[in-house]
């Protein structure tokens, strides 16, 4: 939990700015937030984290940076020796000088503190409870907008992929078109190798015929000119010299068969 101390007019203002958002009102003498002040182009470098807590004080008011920069120089007791001499110098020359006020300003101060050690806890609990839960807000928020950037990294990447399986798919159908081009294309030549041997059988079957009417017609040319060449004497001749062929290749049938 936050330590309130003498500076905890910061501690407040920080409260104060975690409970309102940074759009105030004109009234409050602060500027809206929305506005840009800046005259040059914004530098896209990540912006360090503001710190949570604030810096280490001693006496609720005097930075410790203080103490650290006189300790190698005086000591451990010349940061309270250099205090104490400025306040004896201060009255001894008169430059402050004790009065009502003074007794007023320790009277309102003994109450500051005792408000402070009183009442800080439990408002620096207070703050913290409205911080963690503008963190928390604002943490979701950002949750929401990582996942939400993740889901679109994640359908970029899936869009990616399918760029590169369209040139795939665009590369199969290229391939597909050429192989129908092929196909086509053999089935052409295949249909006219077709045509052209029908033709060419019935170029051979209409030779084959015209020779085979050609010898017909010389077999019965020929046939014709003998028989009509033939007399009848000598068909009378020749039908007699048959007869007298078989009469004796029937002879010689039986004498083979007798023997």
């Amino acid at each position: 939990m936050t330590q309130f101390n003498l500076i905890s007019p910061i501690n407040i203002c920080n409260a104060w700015w975690l409970i309102h958002p940074p759009t105030v009102m004109a009234s409050c003498g602060l500027v809206q937030a929305s506005r840009c002040l800046h005259t040059s182009s914004q530098s896209l470098a990540p912006v360090p984290p503001l710190p949570e807590k604030p810096g280490k004080v001693r006496h609720g008011l005097i930075p410790e940076e203080f103490f650290q920069l006189l300790y190698p120089k005086t000591g451990v007791t010349g940061p309270y020796m250099l205090g104490t001499g400025l306040a004896i110098y201060m009255l001894s020359k008169e430059i402050y000088i004790i009065n009502s006020s003074t007794l007023v300003a320790l009277t309102v101060g003994s109450f500051f503190i005792y408000g402070v050690k009183k009442f800080g806890p439990s408002i620096a609990e207070f703050a913290d409870k409205l911080n963690e839960e503008k963190v928390a807000k604002v943490q979701e928020v950002k949750d929401l907008a990582v996942a939400g950037l993740a889901q679109a990294i994640d359908r970029e990447k899936k869009e990616q992929w399918r760029v590169e399986g369209r040139s795939l798919l665009f590369d199969a159908k290229r391939n597909n078109v050429a192989a129908l081009l092929e196909t086509n294309h053999r089935e052409r030549l295949h249909m006219v190798t077709n045509e052209v041997k029908k033709r060419l059988d019935y170029q051979i079957a209409l030779q084959n015929l015209h020779r085979q009417m050609e010898q017909e017609h010389m077999v019965n040319w020929v046939e014709k000119s003998v028989i009509s060449s033939i007399t009848p004497q000598q068909e009378k001749e020749s039908i007699a010299k048959c007869i007298t062929d078989l009469k004796a290749l029937a002879r010689n049938t039986q004498a083979k068969a007798t023997a």
